[in-house]
């Protein structure tokens, strides 16, 4: 909230200084900077609500989507007593505080574009930039060796690409707030030598059963559940460009984003685009000491394919592409709801349905997969997605960066909870968990 704050009053400073050089735009630049002291003042009320226990005030009606939902639920929430910040559910409140911080935004005129967590998204994805070039040069020496991929060397490389996905996810801005440029790199630290050692951290490994799912389709249907922008989304589309131009499995991906800024580094439609546009900018990835930008032709190469892709329908945002921030696009509305995804069939039966459709449905690191409840470690990820288990042909690639875990061994797990490691949240550890579609 305070870095929310802090962004702001950054940004109405900027404003003031631009106002100060064009005179021109003094009158439209005065009233932004009105309307963002506005916001900084309902921020700073709600900070001082949410340390003293106030009970959470209704969404004002925006015009955007669920704004009855969350009255609702907050209603009921009321006649059991839990609808202070400090009783509430967690899950829930931790949603409506994004919920009711765009609605802040959605009710001005100058603000209603505007994300505060952009500024920090684009500057983690720029710091990026080794891990990206070097993960472009391997795609791109890939293309030599295309004709000599047979369903043995696919395996291997399908492992590497998976396990790449899989630490992407470790990039999660709500988390990563004191992260210098340097823990980043090693973070994202990609190549067989870093996934190998990396392996003994994965507590929950259903590659096997994924791998003999995935290679029995023919071009098939793959949708990626987005999670967090920048390394995170760029990962995702190496391993999405991998599945559809690599194997004969995969032909067409659909991505489902964000419709407003959610914890913190979620993508957005916008994300979405900008992503593209920022990875063939020369000048997005600064220099590093000695040494020029990490600007590649192979990277460039790689993202023009990308573009022609999404131009082609092969990869699809399952929402207009120019989508703006709160728009009205129903397909996407349930990723910002305050259920978890238990409840998709009840409260999305469209989106439910869409789904269905896919032959392999990944969920990106999303805690609403399994909900805000305190299962043992041991509770089958199966038992733990409730409804959802059989629906679809469904893969969960997560890195623990929350209490909530499930799908360990217990005996893993009770050694792991007898050490002094933070194993459930410092992002040291990951899961990769696959349960096919019902018969």
């Amino acid at each position: 909230m305070t870095r929310v704050i802090d962004q702001v009053h950054r940004d109405c400073h900027e404003l003031s200084l631009e106002a100060q050089k064009d005179g021109a735009k003094t009158l439209t630049l005065d009233a932004k900077i009105d309307e963002g002291k506005g916001i900084i003042e309902r921020l700073s009320g709600l900070k001082y609500q949410m340390g003293r226990d106030h009970p959470l005030q209704p969404i004002p009606d925006d015009g955007e989507a669920l704004v009855v939902v969350y009255n609702a639920e907050l209603n009921r929430l009321a006649t059991l007593g839990k609808n202070t910040w400090f009783t509430a559910p967690w899950l829930f409140a931790e949603c409506y505080l994004y919920r009711l911080f765009r609605a802040y935004c959605a009710l001005t005129t100058h603000w209603s574009s505007y994300d505060p967590f952009l500024a920090q998204k684009l500057s983690t994805f720029s710091q990026s930039g080794a891990s990206i070039r070097q993960i472009a040069t391997s795609m791109h020496e890939l293309e030599s060796e295309k004709a000599l991929l047979d369903k043995e060397k696919l395996a291997i490389l399908f492992r590497e690409m998976l396990q790449m996905c899989l630490w992407g996810n470790a990039t999660d801005l709500s988390l990563l707030t004191h992260m210098s440029a340097t823990d980043i790199e090693h973070l994202q630290s990609v190549g067989k030598d870093a996934q190998a050692a990396r392996q003994k951290y994965i507590l929950k490994d259903d590659q096997e059963q994924l791998w003999e799912h995935l290679s029995s389709l023919n071009a098939g249907r793959v949708d990626f559940v987005l999670d967090n922008s920048g390394f995170e989304l760029f990962t995702d589309f190496v391993f999405a460009d991998f599945l559809v131009t690599y194997t004969p499995y995969v032909s067409e991906v659909y991505f489902h984003p964000k419709l407003i800024p959610w914890f913190v580094s979620d993508v957005t439609p916008s994300d979405f685009k900008q992503a593209i546009s920022s990875l063939v900018d020369p000048s997005f990835f600064p220099a590093t000491e000695g040494a020029a930008a990490p600007r590649s032709e192979d990277l460039i190469h790689m993202v023009t394919r990308w573009k022609g892709y999404v131009e082609e329908g092969i990869f699809n945002l399952s929402v207009p592409n120019e989508t703006p921030l709160g728009g009205d696009a129903p397909a996407a509305e349930f990723w910002t709801s305050p259920w978890p995804y238990w409840n998709m069939e009840l409260h999305a039966p469209n989106v439910f349905e869409t789904l269905k459709k896919s032959d392999l449905v990944i969920f990106k690191g999303d805690l609403k997969l399994v909900g805000d409840v305190k299962w043992p470690a041991w509770t089958p990820f199966e038992t733990a997605i409730g409804p959802l288990a059989g629906s679809f042909p469904l893969l969960s690639l997560r890195t623990n960066k929350a209490d909530v875990v499930v799908g360990v061994d217990k005996e893993t797990a009770e050694r792991l909870d007898a050490s002094d490691e933070k194993w459930r949240v410092n992002g040291r550890y990951a899961l990769i968990s696959f349960l096919p579609r019902r018969d």
